[in-house]
């Protein structure tokens, strides 16, 4: 075998071990829905399949994924240092498309019996998503449509939310307003598309 093909074949194969599932990289048309569904159709269907499933709608669903990893399924919280210099771990153990915590992926995937499931693969990032929010309304009577309180429960935690720790964070009211203003923009634009 010639040295460039083995390269090239090294090359393949370390490209294809570095992804996890996912893209990585975030679609190059964020503020359009549409062209995210056409750039990334499997995005489309595994939006479909948790709407179906859990009755999320799809521009709830990637209003939140846009917020909380940009798309990225890789994502990760950024590291925390002493000293202004020495890392001392990440802020938080979220990663992937909904920026899942272990310990809440894991209650996912007890309860769902997912055990293949993967936060760095869109189809079962939106399954959890679907199914986070489908509890929210269960236990918090939060509208499915309703992409603010949903963002809100979904951040805080639904007893953090039944406690209202957000309205001591004007920080994360801003970010659930842009959730809700661009679930708006989203549904508009998808409606346009006929989606």
């Amino acid at each position: 075998m010639s040295r460039q093909l083995r390269a090239v074949l090294l090359m393949v194969l370390v490209a294809a071990c570095g992804r996890g599932g996912g893209y990585g990289e975030s679609p190059r048309q964020m503020d359009d829905a549409c062209a995210i569904l056409k750039e990334r159709p499997q995005y489309s269907r595994a939006f479909r399949a948790a709407e179906r499933r859990w009755g999320v709608p799809t521009h709830v669903q990637m209003a939140t994924i846009y917020q909380e990893s940009k798309f990225d399924s890789d994502a990760r919280t950024p590291y925390r240092y002493t000293l202004g210099i020495i890392p001392m771990g990440r802020q938080s153990s979220a990663f992937g498309y909904s920026q899942a915590l272990d310990g809440t992926w894991d209650e996912y995937v007890a309860q769902t019996g997912s055990r293949r499931a993967r936060r760095d693969n869109i189809h079962d990032a939106t399954d959890f998503m679907g199914w986070y929010m489908s509890k929210s309304r269960d236990e918090l009577g939060i509208q499915m449509y309703d992409a603010r309180n949903q963002y809100l429960a979904y951040h805080e935690g639904r007893s953090g939310y039944r406690r209202g720790t957000y309205n001591n964070k004007a920080w994360l009211v801003r970010v659930a307003g842009t959730v809700e203003s661009r679930a708006a923009t989203y549904q508009s634009q998808l409606r346009r598309c006929g989606r």
